[in-house]
């Protein structure tokens, strides 16, 4: 009597999962009341019972060894399967919870395997493999210190595993890494981050959280295919994963994608509402967006001055976003061109192309102000960087022209020897060579210094050289086309006292010395020429 009042709790704690699947009848047919008190009675139902305790655990066994034998095969999903038979016939058997841990720990389904583990421990607190496997997928998933309370656990257990102790060794590693990577975060030293989270993730390779850590800093080095491969390995299992959803949205953001990266950015907030990274990218992107086509705007409209203080504004927002600020950089240098700041265009080109060493356009426009200033040496350098990346017609067109420039730059300017513009006509350029003929005469200078007397000399010559070939329109042609005239055949021979006597007439020569009429006249002509301030006659 005594142990048949008890016998409904131990059905329903052994056998209710099979007796309620059918397989031999239910509880509803086995009732107990028509059971009497009889010794035979009692007798035949603890028989019964016995004989479904054994043969539901004979079932569960034989379906434990099937697993076993596809785990050996290494055919994991067919070995789960039957450990989940198993564990449907006997629930409270720690052993086939172990052995469905080790099963998913080798599908690497780390989290499931971790509740298999769990449970087995819950069930058997002394079944060793319950609690080293319990560890190993803590290890896993990056929680290094429960990792080291199951591993202490085995210990107590096992005191001479030596297994357990290089994985307590593991787990002190991964502390450590964790700690250097949170103060180099901090400093910003995101490669020694990188390398932190490669060491920590070899013994915690299913760690979501080191993967993020990881695939953030590539991203603020600028690495966005990496960062973006890693943050859609995890989006792959975890669709969900509000630091990988940043993570996505972050290289695009960088990448000046910036309209796709809010998607992101709201999606990341959705999934986590206090993802104090995404809403401040949110809203910086906004924010940068904004700015910068006020500038666009401003620009477009003509409104040079408030495009550039617009463009710098919109770098001040988030010095990290470095393809989008070196955009900025170039458009406000295309404003301080046409506002004609040409050393500030070509700084801000250089802190685009120092951010982005890519950036064709950059290069483009400081070499046009390289032009604009005649450093020609620097434009060639740039336009070859041009043409180098980029064959086109016109590329190589700007780069023909920068090299005659700079060849022309390296020759005699006979324009500035005259000091007239490249587009003087002749009659300007006979007055320049009157007013500078005068001005640098021998005679004139015949009392200076033997030093004033040569260099004054020297100047005189290449002032009636100047004026040889800018007077003749086929040497200016080619001088102009930027030819050695010298190496053209064309006769560069000539005596600037020659030019001089021819220019201003006269058979009998020409002298500023003397108290000559003539040499009088030509006195007086020079100080109507030449302003007081260049003249070094005494009057």
């Amino acid at each position: 009597s005594s142990r048949a009042s008890k016998w409904p709790e131990v059905i329903h704690f052994q056998c209710e999962p099979a007796l309620s699947s059918g397989r031999m009848f239910s509880l509803e047919r086995l009732n107990l009341n028509k059971f009497s008190n009889s010794c035979s009675d009692l007798l035949f139902l603890e028989a019964l019972l016995s004989f479904l305790f054994v043969s539901i655990r004979r079932e569960a066994e034989g379906f434990k060894e099937q697993g076993n034998v596809y785990y050996v095969k290494k055919d994991y999903a067919e070995a789960f399967n039957f450990y989940t038979k198993a564990i449907d016939l006997c629930p409270k058997n720690a052993s086939y919870y172990g052995n469905r841990a080790a099963t998913l720990m080798m599908l690497s389904r780390y989290r499931e395997a971790l509740e298999d583990s769990q449970q087995a421990v819950r069930l058997d607190d002394t079944f060793m493999k319950g609690h080293m496997r319990e560890g190993k997928c803590h290890l896993l998933l990056g929680n290094a210190m429960a990792a080291s309370r199951c591993f202490q656990k085995v210990l107590e257990l096992e005191p001479d595993n030596s297994q357990v102790q290089q994985e307590l060794k593991n787990a002190e590693s991964i502390l450590e890494f964790e700690r250097l990577a949170e103060i180099s975060f901090e400093k910003r030293d995101f490669r020694m981050v990188v390398f932190c989270m490669d060491r920590a993730l070899e013994p915690a390779s299913a760690c979501h959280r080191f993967k993020v850590l990881k695939a953030e800093c590539l991203a603020l080095l600028g690495r966005y295919p990496e960062a973006q491969s890693v943050a859609s390995d995890i989006l792959r299992m975890d669709s969900t994963n509000g630091d990988a959803l940043y993570v996505r949205g972050l290289c695009l953001y960088y990448e000046d994608c910036i309209d796709k990266a809010v998607q992101f950015f709201i999606q990341a907030l959705r999934m986590a509402p206090d993802h104090e990274k995404a809403r401040l990218a949110c809203r910086n992107a906004k924010a940068l967006k904004a700015k910068k086509e006020e500038g666009n705007k401003a620009f477009k409209e003509g409104s040079f001055e408030e495009a550039y203080v617009l463009y710098s504004e919109a770098l001040t927002i988030d010095p990290n976003n470095i393809k989008t600020n070196a955009k900025l950089y170039c458009n406000r240098a295309t404003v301080g061109s046409k506002l004609n700041k040409l050393e500030q265009a070509i700084e801000d080109c250089t802190k685009a192309i120092k951010l982005d060493e890519t950036y064709i356009k950059a290069y483009l426009r400081r070499a046009q102000c390289y032009m604009d200033t005649e450093q020609y040496e620097e434009a060639v350098r740039d336009y070859e960087k041009v043409y180098q990346t980029e064959k086109t017609k016109e590329h190589k067109n700007l780069l023909k022209n920068a090299q005659l420039e700079l060849k022309k730059s390296k020759r005699k300017d006979y324009y500035k020897v005259l000091g007239v513009d490249k587009n003087a006509t002749e009659d300007e350029i006979k007055k320049a060579y009157r007013k500078r003929a005068l001005m640098h005469h021998p005679d004139r200078h015949s009392g200076a210094s033997s030093e004033v007397q040569k260099e004054e000399e020297k100047k005189f010559k290449e002032v009636g050289e100047a004026f040889t070939v800018l007077s003749d329109p086929k040497k200016k042609s080619r001088y102009d086309s930027g030819h050695d005239l010298e190496d053209d055949d064309m006769n560069m021979d000539f005596d600037a006292n020659n030019i001089f006597k021819a220019f201003f007439g006269g058979p009998g020569g020409f002298s500023f010395e003397g108290n000559s009429c003539k040499a009088n006249l030509y006195l007086l002509l020079i100080h109507l020429l030449i302003p007081c301030s260049d003249c070094t006659v005494n009057h």
